[in-house]
């Protein structure tokens, strides 16, 4: 790996790491509201609306600048989300704003690998990328928890910030520091070097870019290998999503932990995922990605167990290993889903329609969840719907990638390049 990719990691961190520690404060922040309980799902609903709204937008806007200043400009925006949150703006819209960035930020994060990197190095890669991003979720959440710990915002508020005045209570100073965050990532984007990659000029008309889009959309689902690696990150991500406030309410419910303790399960999740997506990286190569399948299906059986652990303990173990679980099988499908799409069409416009996918899953899991909430279902009740649904998902995805393989050699399909 060259030094470029390792400043695009370095960004990707505490890009991250700044979304996830915002995340938690601004469930503490409707807390505070006294919001009710089935709106904390949608702060992640409003945060990943933009990716499915912009989804036709912004992959021509990563192909059409140096992918380093489309992140620096995307890192911007994201900032000004923090700040409306500092100036008392709802922390949903604000959140909403946040994700604007992070819509317009990921085809460039991602496209850049297929620019800076060959074929063969895409698995290792995105297992340090998913790896890294997964460490930042962890330090992020566990951050977050921190920040709304009423002795470190207190603590936080001792501290004279350099020419910041007006920074009076705990969720100010939290914010604060987010918003350092972000500026570090925005020092980081300026340093990522320009590949020297350039796609023919841009389309602007909106309506012929929603076009454009619809057959990226259709080429990738038609693709026999496109259309299984895509079926399964789009349930991964949906569940990923979804299972971070489960996580939340069962530490609640099941463990009797506040906010700042359960924030700590979810970046022992995290843990697990990094540990998977570090071994996939080191040993499924991109010819046997499909190999994995099977464990989406185990995952799914595992986190009903969920159900059965009342002990802190036994909660770290599991979420270890469905994180472990998790990370092992969707690093070589997302290496598999970009070498697919930048086969097929250009980096950008492949990573947006997977975006679309991936955050379509979310928003439909989110709500669904949020449903559940309002309606007052048991925990454990949503625990074990959502284990059935990933693992019956994934089993279906298992069998029609066996028909697929009865119609074409996949093998052959994955070495394929542009001719």
């Amino acid at each position: 790996m060259n030094r470029g990719f390792y400043t695009i990691m370095a960004a990707q961190f505490f890009s991250s790491l700044a979304d996830n520690a915002l995340l938690i404060a601004a469930i503490a922040l409707l807390t505070e509201m006294k919001s009710p309980a089935w709106m904390t799902p949608l702060l992640k609903l409003f945060f990943v609306l933009s990716y499915v709204l912009l989804a036709a937008f912004v992959g021509a806007f990563a192909d059409s600048l140096p992918k380093g200043r489309v992140m620096f400009v995307t890192n911007l925006i994201k900032i000004c989300g923090c700040g409306l949150m500092f100036f008392h703006v709802h922390p949903l819209v604000a959140y909403a704003v946040v994700g604007f960035g992070a819509a317009a930020y990921s085809p460039a994060k991602y496209g850049i690998l297929t620019e800076l990197l060959p074929p063969e190095k895409l698995v290792a890669a995105n297992g340090w990328i998913e790896g890294l991003t997964v460490i930042s979720i962890i330090l992020g959440t566990v951050m977050g928890g921190a920040l709304v710990n009423p002795q470190v915002a207190s603590m936080l508020l001792k501290i004279d910030f350099p020419m910041i005045d007006i920074v009076n209570d705990s969720s100010e100073a939290a914010l604060t520091v987010i918003m350092t965050m972000y500026i570090i990532a925005m020092l980081f984007n300026i340093r990522i070097p320009d590949t020297g990659a350039r796609y023919p000029h841009q389309e602007r008309n909106p309506l012929r870019l929603i076009v454009e889009f619809s057959g990226c959309f259709t080429t990738l689902w038609r693709d026999k290998l496109g259309q299984i690696s895509l079926a399964v990150t789009t349930l991964f991500w949906g569940a990923g999503a979804t299972l971070q406030f489960i996580v939340l309410k069962w530490a609640e419910k099941s463990l009797h932990l506040p906010l700042d303790k359960a924030a700590i399960l979810q970046g022992i999740f995290a843990i697990g995922v990094a540990v998977g997506a570090a071994a996939a990286a080191r040993f499924v190569p991109l010819k046997k990605s499909l190999s994995v399948m099977p464990l989406g299906v185990a995952m799914g059986l595992i986190v009903m167990m969920m159900t059965l652990v009342h002990s802190v303990a036994l909660a770290y173990t599991l979420l270890i290993l469905v994180g472990a679980l998790s990370g092992y099988f969707v690093v070589p499908m997302n290496a598999l889903l970009q070498h697919r799409g930048h086969v097929l069409m250009s980096a950008g416009h492949s990573i947006a329609v997977q975006n679309f996918n991936e955050n379509l899953s979310v928003l439909t899991m989110l709500m669904l969840y949020a449903l559940m909430v309002k309606l007052n279902l048991d925990i454990n009740v949503v625990i074990v719907l959502f284990g059935v649904f990933v693992a019956g998902t994934m089993m279906l995805a298992m069998r029609r990638h066996a028909n697929n393989q009865r119609d074409h050699d996949s093998l052959s399909l994955i070495g394929e390049h542009k001719h």
